[in-house]
Protein backbone atom coordinates (compact mmCIF):
# COMPACT_ATOMS: atom_id res chain seq x y z
CA UNK A 1 0.00 0.00 0.00
CA UNK A 2 2.85 2.33 0.67
CA UNK A 3 4.03 2.71 -2.96
CA UNK A 4 0.62 3.93 -4.06
CA UNK A 5 0.80 7.20 -2.12
CA UNK A 6 3.68 8.71 -4.05
CA UNK A 7 2.05 7.69 -7.33
CA UNK A 8 -1.20 9.44 -6.51
CA UNK A 9 0.68 12.53 -5.37
CA UNK A 10 2.60 12.60 -8.65
CA UNK A 11 -0.60 12.33 -10.66
CA UNK A 12 -2.18 15.12 -8.67
CA UNK A 13 0.82 17.33 -9.23
CA UNK A 14 0.73 16.57 -12.95
CA UNK A 15 -2.96 17.48 -13.23
CA UNK A 16 -2.40 20.67 -11.28
CA UNK A 17 0.53 21.58 -13.49
CA UNK A 18 -1.52 20.94 -16.60
CA UNK A 19 -4.34 23.04 -15.24
CA UNK A 20 -1.96 25.83 -14.38
CA UNK A 21 -0.44 25.64 -17.88
CA UNK A 22 -3.84 25.68 -19.52
CA UNK A 23 -4.86 28.56 -17.31
CA UNK A 24 -1.72 30.45 -18.26
CA UNK A 25 -2.31 29.84 -21.95
CA UNK A 26 -5.92 31.02 -21.69
CA UNK A 27 -4.86 34.04 -19.70
CA UNK A 28 -2.28 35.05 -22.29
CA UNK A 29 -4.83 34.48 -25.02
CA UNK A 30 -7.29 36.73 -23.26
CA UNK A 31 -4.70 39.42 -22.61
CA UNK A 32 -3.42 39.79 -26.17
CA UNK A 33 -5.67 41.59 -28.69
CA UNK A 34 -4.53 42.02 -32.32
CA UNK A 35 -6.41 44.68 -34.34
CA UNK A 36 -6.33 44.60 -38.17
CA UNK A 37 -5.36 47.64 -40.24
CA UNK A 38 -8.89 47.98 -41.66
CA UNK A 39 -10.74 48.13 -38.34
CA UNK A 40 -10.99 49.59 -34.86
CA UNK A 41 -12.25 47.94 -31.68
CA UNK A 42 -14.09 49.34 -28.69
CA UNK A 43 -12.74 48.01 -25.35
CA UNK A 44 -14.96 47.47 -22.32
CA UNK A 45 -13.84 46.25 -18.89
CA UNK A 46 -16.54 44.93 -16.61
CA UNK A 47 -19.00 46.38 -19.17
CA UNK A 48 -17.54 49.86 -18.93
CA UNK A 49 -16.27 51.55 -22.09
CA UNK A 50 -12.58 52.26 -21.81
CA UNK A 51 -11.09 53.18 -25.20
CA UNK A 52 -10.75 52.39 -28.89
CA UNK A 53 -8.06 49.96 -29.91
CA UNK A 54 -6.17 51.13 -32.95
CA UNK A 55 -4.62 48.70 -35.48
CA UNK A 56 -1.79 46.69 -33.90
CA UNK A 57 -1.20 44.47 -30.79
CA UNK A 58 -2.71 45.34 -27.44
CA UNK A 59 -2.70 43.84 -23.92
CA UNK A 60 -5.98 44.03 -22.09
CA UNK A 61 -7.22 42.72 -18.74
CA UNK A 62 -8.06 39.05 -19.19
CA UNK A 63 -11.44 37.47 -18.51
CA UNK A 64 -13.12 40.79 -17.62
CA UNK A 65 -12.62 42.61 -20.96
CA UNK A 66 -14.58 42.59 -24.20
CA UNK A 67 -13.92 44.17 -27.65
CA UNK A 68 -16.36 45.19 -30.36
CA UNK A 69 -15.12 45.23 -33.93
CA UNK A 70 -15.90 48.09 -36.37
CA UNK A 71 -14.84 47.94 -40.06
CA UNK A 72 -13.57 51.36 -41.11
CA UNK A 73 -13.89 50.72 -44.84
CA UNK A 74 -16.86 51.70 -47.05
CA UNK A 75 -19.62 49.13 -46.63
CA UNK A 76 -22.54 48.24 -48.87
CA UNK A 77 -26.08 47.81 -47.57
CA UNK A 78 -28.80 46.36 -49.77
CA UNK A 79 -32.18 48.00 -49.29
CA UNK A 80 -34.90 45.38 -49.88
CA UNK A 81 -37.62 46.03 -52.47
CA UNK A 82 -40.20 48.45 -51.21
CA UNK A 83 -43.73 48.92 -52.47
CA UNK A 84 -44.82 52.54 -52.69
CA UNK A 85 -47.60 54.59 -54.26
CA UNK A 86 -46.68 57.71 -56.16
CA UNK A 87 -48.45 61.04 -55.79
CA UNK A 88 -50.56 60.24 -58.87
CA UNK A 89 -51.71 56.91 -57.31
CA UNK A 90 -49.51 54.58 -59.35
CA UNK A 91 -48.11 51.58 -57.43
CA UNK A 92 -44.41 50.90 -57.95
CA UNK A 93 -41.73 48.67 -56.46
CA UNK A 94 -38.24 50.02 -55.84
CA UNK A 95 -34.97 48.88 -54.31
CA UNK A 96 -31.66 50.61 -53.68
CA UNK A 97 -28.07 50.28 -52.49
CA UNK A 98 -26.59 52.44 -49.73
CA UNK A 99 -22.86 52.99 -49.30
CA UNK A 100 -21.85 53.88 -45.73
CA UNK A 101 -18.65 54.35 -43.77
CA UNK A 102 -18.00 54.43 -40.00
CA UNK A 103 -16.34 57.73 -39.17
CA UNK A 104 -16.52 57.54 -35.33
CA UNK A 105 -16.38 54.00 -33.88
CA UNK A 106 -17.05 55.22 -30.34
CA UNK A 107 -20.36 56.86 -31.29
CA UNK A 108 -21.27 53.91 -33.51
CA UNK A 109 -20.75 51.71 -30.43
CA UNK A 110 -22.45 53.90 -27.85
CA UNK A 111 -25.23 55.68 -29.80
CA UNK A 112 -26.86 52.85 -31.77
CA UNK A 113 -27.35 49.16 -31.18
CA UNK A 114 -26.65 47.91 -34.71
CA UNK A 115 -25.73 50.71 -37.08
CA UNK A 116 -26.06 48.55 -40.22
CA UNK A 117 -29.60 47.45 -39.46
CA UNK A 118 -30.50 50.97 -38.38
CA UNK A 119 -29.25 52.51 -41.61
CA UNK A 120 -30.99 49.85 -43.71
CA UNK A 121 -34.37 50.39 -42.00
CA UNK A 122 -34.03 54.16 -42.25
CA UNK A 123 -33.19 53.87 -45.97
CA UNK A 124 -36.30 51.74 -46.59
CA UNK A 125 -38.68 54.24 -45.02
CA UNK A 126 -36.96 57.16 -46.72
CA UNK A 127 -37.18 55.45 -50.12
CA UNK A 128 -40.93 54.95 -49.75
CA UNK A 129 -41.41 58.55 -48.61
CA UNK A 130 -39.44 60.04 -51.47
CA UNK A 131 -41.25 57.99 -54.13
CA UNK A 132 -44.60 58.86 -52.56
CA UNK A 133 -43.87 62.57 -53.13
CA UNK A 134 -43.18 62.16 -56.85
CA UNK A 135 -45.19 61.36 -59.96
CA UNK A 136 -44.74 58.12 -61.82
CA UNK A 137 -42.89 59.64 -64.76
CA UNK A 138 -40.49 61.40 -62.40
CA UNK A 139 -39.72 58.18 -60.52
CA UNK A 140 -38.78 56.53 -63.81
CA UNK A 141 -36.71 59.36 -65.25
CA UNK A 142 -35.24 61.30 -62.32
CA UNK A 143 -33.07 58.73 -60.61
CA UNK A 144 -30.43 61.29 -59.70
CA UNK A 145 -32.99 63.43 -57.90
CA UNK A 146 -34.28 60.43 -55.94
CA UNK A 147 -30.75 59.45 -54.93
CA UNK A 148 -29.94 62.97 -53.75
CA UNK A 149 -33.14 63.25 -51.67
CA UNK A 150 -32.61 59.88 -49.96
CA UNK A 151 -29.02 60.76 -49.12
CA UNK A 152 -30.11 64.13 -47.74
CA UNK A 153 -32.73 62.45 -45.54
CA UNK A 154 -30.20 59.92 -44.21
CA UNK A 155 -27.38 62.36 -43.47
CA UNK A 156 -28.72 63.94 -40.27
CA UNK A 157 -29.61 60.83 -38.22
CA UNK A 158 -26.59 58.83 -39.36
CA UNK A 159 -24.23 61.65 -38.37
CA UNK A 160 -25.36 61.18 -34.78
CA UNK A 161 -24.40 57.52 -35.03
CA UNK A 162 -20.90 58.29 -36.27
CA UNK A 163 -21.75 56.89 -39.71
CA UNK A 164 -21.54 58.78 -43.01
CA UNK A 165 -23.73 57.92 -46.00
CA UNK A 166 -21.40 58.23 -48.97
CA UNK A 167 -23.84 57.40 -51.77
CA UNK A 168 -27.32 56.10 -52.49
CA UNK A 169 -28.23 54.41 -55.76
CA UNK A 170 -31.77 53.38 -56.71
CA UNK A 171 -31.32 50.22 -58.73
CA UNK A 172 -34.79 49.68 -60.13
CA UNK A 173 -38.23 51.25 -60.07
CA UNK A 174 -40.86 48.85 -61.42
CA UNK A 175 -44.46 49.92 -62.05
CA UNK A 176 -47.33 47.47 -61.71
CA UNK A 177 -48.34 45.26 -64.65
CA UNK A 178 -51.36 47.40 -65.53
CA UNK A 179 -49.26 50.54 -65.54
CA UNK A 180 -46.64 48.78 -67.66
CA UNK A 181 -49.25 47.88 -70.27
CA UNK A 182 -50.55 51.45 -70.41
CA UNK A 183 -47.02 52.79 -70.70
CA UNK A 184 -46.23 50.40 -73.54
CA UNK A 185 -49.35 51.53 -75.40
CA UNK A 186 -48.41 55.15 -74.82
CA UNK A 187 -44.87 54.53 -76.04
CA UNK A 188 -46.13 52.70 -79.12
CA UNK A 189 -48.53 55.53 -79.95
CA UNK A 190 -45.79 58.10 -79.47
CA UNK A 191 -43.46 56.20 -81.78
CA UNK A 192 -46.18 55.90 -84.43
CA UNK A 193 -46.77 59.64 -84.16
CA UNK A 194 -43.07 60.37 -84.58
CA UNK A 195 -42.88 57.99 -87.54
CA UNK A 196 -45.78 59.78 -89.23
CA UNK A 197 -44.18 63.15 -88.56
CA UNK A 198 -40.84 62.00 -89.97
CA UNK A 199 -42.55 60.52 -93.02
CA UNK A 200 -44.47 63.75 -93.63
CA UNK A 201 -41.29 65.78 -93.22
CA UNK A 202 -39.51 63.49 -95.65
CA UNK A 203 -42.27 63.85 -98.23
CA UNK A 204 -42.26 67.62 -97.77
CA UNK A 205 -38.48 67.74 -98.14
CA UNK A 206 -38.68 65.56 -101.24
CA UNK A 207 -41.34 67.85 -102.77
CA UNK A 208 -39.21 70.90 -101.95
CA UNK A 209 -36.12 69.32 -103.50
CA UNK A 210 -38.10 68.30 -106.60
CA UNK A 211 -39.54 71.81 -106.95
CA UNK A 212 -36.10 73.30 -106.46
CA UNK A 213 -34.68 71.01 -109.13
CA UNK A 214 -37.50 71.93 -111.55
CA UNK A 215 -36.87 75.60 -110.79
CA UNK A 216 -33.15 75.29 -111.52
CA UNK A 217 -33.90 73.32 -114.68
CA UNK A 218 -36.36 75.97 -115.88
CA UNK A 219 -33.87 78.73 -115.10
CA UNK A 220 -31.11 76.99 -117.04
CA UNK A 221 -33.49 76.27 -119.95
CA UNK A 222 -34.66 79.90 -119.97
CA UNK A 223 -31.08 81.13 -119.90
CA UNK A 224 -30.24 78.85 -122.82
CA UNK A 225 -33.24 80.10 -124.81
CA UNK A 226 -32.32 83.68 -123.97
CA UNK A 227 -28.74 83.15 -125.12
CA UNK A 228 -29.97 81.46 -128.28
CA UNK A 229 -32.31 84.36 -129.02
CA UNK A 230 -29.53 86.85 -128.35
CA UNK A 231 -27.17 85.03 -130.72
CA UNK A 232 -29.91 84.74 -133.34
CA UNK A 233 -30.71 88.46 -133.01
CA UNK A 234 -27.02 89.28 -133.27
CA UNK A 235 -26.75 87.18 -136.42
CA UNK A 236 -29.79 88.91 -137.93
CA UNK A 237 -28.29 92.30 -137.07
CA UNK A 238 -24.99 91.44 -138.72
CA UNK A 239 -26.82 90.09 -141.77
CA UNK A 240 -28.90 93.29 -141.95
CA UNK A 241 -25.76 95.43 -141.81
CA UNK A 242 -24.11 93.42 -144.58
CA UNK A 243 -27.23 93.54 -146.74
CA UNK A 244 -27.48 97.30 -146.21
CA UNK A 245 -23.85 97.85 -147.19
CA UNK A 246 -24.28 95.64 -150.24
CA UNK A 247 -27.48 97.50 -151.23
CA UNK A 248 -25.71 100.85 -150.84
CA UNK A 249 -22.82 99.67 -153.03
CA UNK A 250 -25.13 98.23 -155.69
CA UNK A 251 -27.25 101.41 -155.69
CA UNK A 252 -24.22 103.58 -156.29
CA UNK A 253 -23.08 101.34 -159.16
CA UNK A 254 -26.56 101.44 -160.70
CA UNK A 255 -26.49 105.25 -160.59
CA UNK A 256 -23.07 105.25 -162.28
CA UNK A 257 -24.22 102.91 -165.08
CA UNK A 258 -27.40 104.93 -165.59
CA UNK A 259 -25.31 108.12 -165.67
CA UNK A 260 -22.98 106.66 -168.27
CA UNK A 261 -25.92 105.78 -170.48
CA UNK A 262 -27.23 109.30 -170.03
CA UNK A 263 -23.86 110.79 -170.96
CA UNK A 264 -23.75 108.58 -174.04
CA UNK A 265 -27.19 109.78 -175.17
CA UNK A 266 -26.26 113.40 -174.40
CA UNK A 267 -23.07 113.08 -176.45
CA UNK A 268 -25.04 112.04 -179.52
CA UNK A 269 -27.12 115.26 -179.51
CA UNK A 270 -26.37 118.48 -181.43
CA UNK A 271 -26.64 120.83 -178.47
CA UNK A 272 -23.49 122.22 -176.90
CA UNK A 273 -25.05 123.03 -173.54
CA UNK A 274 -25.95 120.22 -171.21
CA UNK A 275 -27.68 120.13 -167.82
CA UNK A 276 -26.49 117.22 -165.68
CA UNK A 277 -27.85 116.07 -162.27
CA UNK A 278 -25.71 116.96 -159.28
CA UNK A 279 -25.46 113.27 -158.29
CA UNK A 280 -24.05 112.40 -161.70
CA UNK A 281 -21.48 115.18 -161.60
CA UNK A 282 -20.46 114.12 -158.10
CA UNK A 283 -19.98 110.52 -159.22
CA UNK A 284 -18.06 111.54 -162.31
CA UNK A 285 -15.87 113.79 -160.21
CA UNK A 286 -15.39 111.12 -157.56
CA UNK A 287 -14.18 108.55 -160.06
CA UNK A 288 -12.46 110.99 -162.32
CA UNK A 289 -10.13 112.32 -159.67
CA UNK A 290 -8.51 108.89 -159.39
CA UNK A 291 -7.59 108.76 -163.05
CA UNK A 292 -3.95 109.36 -163.94
CA UNK A 293 -3.38 112.89 -165.16
CA UNK A 294 -6.89 113.99 -164.33
CA UNK A 295 -7.36 117.71 -163.73
CA UNK A 296 -10.66 117.33 -161.99
CA UNK A 297 -10.89 119.48 -158.89
CA UNK A 298 -13.34 118.90 -156.14
CA UNK A 299 -14.37 121.71 -153.91
CA UNK A 300 -15.36 121.25 -150.31
CA UNK A 301 -18.85 119.84 -149.96
CA UNK A 302 -19.25 119.34 -153.69
CA UNK A 303 -19.20 115.56 -153.72
CA UNK A 304 -20.97 114.96 -150.44
CA UNK A 305 -24.47 114.97 -151.89
CA UNK A 306 -24.60 111.33 -152.98
CA UNK A 307 -27.21 110.01 -150.61
CA UNK A 308 -30.34 107.90 -150.90
CA UNK A 309 -33.67 109.62 -150.73
CA UNK A 310 -35.87 109.09 -147.68
CA UNK A 311 -38.03 106.40 -149.29
CA UNK A 312 -35.01 104.39 -150.42
CA UNK A 313 -33.30 104.61 -147.01
CA UNK A 314 -36.51 103.52 -145.30
CA UNK A 315 -36.86 100.63 -147.76
CA UNK A 316 -33.29 99.49 -147.16
CA UNK A 317 -33.49 100.09 -143.40
CA UNK A 318 -30.34 102.21 -143.36
CA UNK A 319 -31.64 104.50 -140.61
CA UNK A 320 -31.93 101.53 -138.22
CA UNK A 321 -28.42 100.22 -138.71
CA UNK A 322 -26.97 102.27 -135.83
CA UNK A 323 -29.67 101.05 -133.45
CA UNK A 324 -29.12 97.44 -134.47
CA UNK A 325 -25.37 97.71 -133.97
CA UNK A 326 -25.82 99.39 -130.55
CA UNK A 327 -27.95 96.49 -129.30
CA UNK A 328 -25.37 93.83 -130.14
CA UNK A 329 -23.29 92.41 -127.28
CA UNK A 330 -19.61 93.14 -127.10
CA UNK A 331 -18.94 89.44 -127.66
CA UNK A 332 -20.82 89.42 -131.00
CA UNK A 333 -19.55 92.69 -132.50
CA UNK A 334 -18.33 92.34 -136.07
CA UNK A 335 -15.04 93.83 -137.07
CA UNK A 336 -16.01 95.71 -140.22
CA UNK A 337 -12.44 96.54 -141.10
CA UNK A 338 -11.59 92.84 -140.98
CA UNK A 339 -14.54 92.13 -143.25
CA UNK A 340 -13.34 94.76 -145.74
CA UNK A 341 -9.86 93.29 -145.72
CA UNK A 342 -11.32 89.86 -146.38
CA UNK A 343 -13.45 91.27 -149.19
CA UNK A 344 -10.35 92.83 -150.78
CA UNK A 345 -8.55 89.52 -150.39
CA UNK A 346 -11.41 87.78 -152.19
CA UNK A 347 -11.23 90.33 -155.01
CA UNK A 348 -7.51 89.78 -155.46
CA UNK A 349 -7.90 85.98 -155.34
CA UNK A 350 -6.10 85.45 -152.05
CA UNK A 351 -7.20 82.89 -149.45
CA UNK A 352 -9.06 84.13 -146.43
CA UNK A 353 -7.81 83.08 -142.99
CA UNK A 354 -10.85 81.60 -141.25
CA UNK A 355 -9.01 80.52 -138.09
CA UNK A 356 -10.06 83.46 -135.88
CA UNK A 357 -13.31 83.24 -134.03
CA UNK A 358 -14.48 86.75 -135.11
CA UNK A 359 -13.78 86.37 -138.84
CA UNK A 360 -16.28 85.44 -141.58
CA UNK A 361 -15.75 82.24 -143.56
CA UNK A 362 -16.23 82.63 -147.33
CA UNK A 363 -16.32 79.64 -149.66
CA UNK A 364 -14.68 79.59 -153.10
CA UNK A 365 -18.02 79.74 -154.92
CA UNK A 366 -19.05 82.81 -152.95
CA UNK A 367 -15.68 84.46 -153.68
CA UNK A 368 -16.00 83.82 -157.44
CA UNK A 369 -19.58 85.11 -157.38
CA UNK A 370 -18.46 88.25 -155.54
CA UNK A 371 -15.61 88.82 -158.03
CA UNK A 372 -18.00 88.42 -160.99
CA UNK A 373 -20.44 90.93 -159.50
CA UNK A 374 -17.70 93.41 -158.78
Amino acid sequence: MTPLVPLQAALSLTVVALLLLFLAIVTVWQMVEIVDATEKRALTVFGEYRKLLEPGIHFIPPFVSATHRFDMRTQTLDVPSQEAITIDNSPVTADAVVYIRVMDAKRAFLEVDDYKRAVSNLAQTTLRAVIGDMELDDTLSRRTQINARIREELDEPTDEWGVRVESVEVREVTPSQGVKGAMEQQTSAERRRRAMILEAQGERRSAVETAEGDKQSNIIRAQGEKQSQILEAQGDAVSTVLRAKSAESMGERAIIEKGMETLESIGQGESTTFVMPQELTSLVGRYGKHLTGSDTKITEGELDSLEFDEETRELLGLDNIADLIAGIDEEAEVDLEEMEREADAIKQGRDVDSGSGDGIEVSNDEAEYEMEER
